[in-house]
C-alpha cells in the first residue's frame, strides 16, 4: 500500500498511480489524514476552516439560485436533484481546494478509536473548525447581502432564501436530529470515497453522488445551516420595501426567521445529528471492520 503523502492533508500518493485504493487501505489513510489534521497549528486549522465554511457557503448560495423557477414549473424531485448537483460545489471546493469542514473531520474520530490521538486533539480539532466554518458562513452570508444577490430574478431568490430558512427553523427537535444523522452519514461516505480516488476526476465523480442524495431528500447540514438561515435573516432585517413589494409578502410572515430559531430550533439539534451519523454511522463502523486490532500507541 501506498502511504498518505505527509505534506498533502489530504493524502495525493507519493506514486502515480491509476489504481483505486481498497476500502482497507483508505481506513488507514483516513486514520492518517486524521492525526494530521489534528496536529495542525491553530492559524492554518482556522483559517482553512473559514475557507471550509465560505466554500459550504456558496455551494448553499447555488443552490438557492437552482431553487428559484421563476415560474417555470419543474418536478419536485428533479429540481431537487439539480440543486444537490449546485450545492456539491461546496464539498468539491473543500477537497480539492482544500479547507477543513466540521461535519467531515468527524472521521477523525478513528485515529482516536486507535488510541493515535488524545480526546483533547479530538474536540481541540473539531472546536477549532466548527467556529472557523461558522465565521465563513456567516461573512459570506453578510458579503452575499450587501451584493443584494437576493434581488435577482425579480427578488424571487431572496424568496427562496426565505422560504428554505422558513422551513429549517420550524423542524422539530427530533427530526432535526435524524435528518442531521442522515446527512453526515452520507458527507462522511462521500469523503471516504475520496480517499480511494487517485485523481481530481475522481474525487469530484466520488463526492457527486452522496452530496446529490443528502440534499435531494431533504437532509440537514450544520454548515450549510450556517449560511442559509442567517443570510434569510439579514434580508428579512435589511430589504427594501421594493423588494417586499415585488414578491408580494411582508417581513411579518417570516416572524420564526430569528438568531433564536436557528441556534436552537435547527443548529443545535443539527450539529448533534450530524456528529452522530459521521462519529457512529460511518466513522466507527469502519474503524471496526479494519483498524480495531491493529497496535494501538497514542500520540
Amino acid at each position: 500500500m501506498v502511504e498518505p503523502n505527509e505534506d498533502n492533508d489530504y493524502g495525493n500518493d507519493t506514486v502515480s498511480s491509476f489504481d483505486e485504493l481498497l476500502p482497507a487501505e483508505m481506513a488507514n489513510k483516513a486514520q492518517a489524514i486524521g492525526i494530521k489534521k489534528a496536529h495542525l497549528d491553530f492559524l492554518s486549522t482556522f483559517a482553512l476552516a473559514v475557507l471550509a465554511g465560505a466554500f459550504i457557503a456558496l455551494g448553499s448560495l447555488l443552490f438557492t439560485v437552482s431553487q428559484t423557477t421563476g415560474g417555470v414549473e419543474i418536478p419536485w424531485g428533479i429540481s431537487r436533484i439539480i440543486g444537490g448537483l449546485a450545492f456539491s460545489l461546496g464539498l468539491v471546493l473543500i477537497i480539492i481546494g482544500g479547507a477543513e469542514l466540521f461535519t467531515g473531520n468527524n472521521l477523525i474520530i478513528m485515529a482516536w478509536a486507535s488510541r493515535k490521538l488524545s480526546t483533547w486533539r479530538v474536540v481541540r480539532n473539531w472546536g477549532i473548525v466548527y467556529l472557523g466554518n461558522l465565521c465563513g458562513a456567516v461573512a459570506t452570508a453578510l458579503v452575499v447581502f450587501w451584493g443584494m444577490h437576493y434581488t435577482m430574478a425579480d427578488g424571487g431568490v431572496g424568496a427562496t432564501a426565505l422560504n428554505i430558512a422558513q422551513t429549517k427553523v420550524n423542524l422539530g427537535f427530533g427530526q432535526a436530529i435524524i435528518l442531521g444523522i442522515l446527512c453526515n452519514a452520507m458527507v462522511c461516505m462521500a469523503v471516504w470515497l475520496t480517499y480511494s480516488a487517485r485523481t481530481v476526476l475522481g474525487r469530484v465523480a466520488a463526492i457527486i453522488f452522496p452530496i446529490t442524495g443528502f440534499i435531494a431528500a431533504g437532509f440537514e447540514h450544520c454548515i450549510a445551516n450556517m449560511y442559509f438561515i442567517p443570510y434569510a435573516i439579514l434580508v428579512k432585517a435589511g430589504a427594501a420595501d421594493s423588494f417586499w413589494q415585488g414578491i408580494g409578502t411582508t417581513a411579518a410572515s417570516y416572524c420564526d426567521v430569528t438568531w433564536g430559531a436557528f441556534f436552537v430550533n435547527n443548529l443545535i439539534p443539527v450539529t448533534i445529528g450530524n456528529m452522530i451519523g459521521g462519529v457512529f454511522f460511518v466513522a466507527l463502523v469502519y474503524w471496526v471492520i479494519y483498524l480495531r486490532n491493529k497496535g494501538m500507541n497514542r500520540l
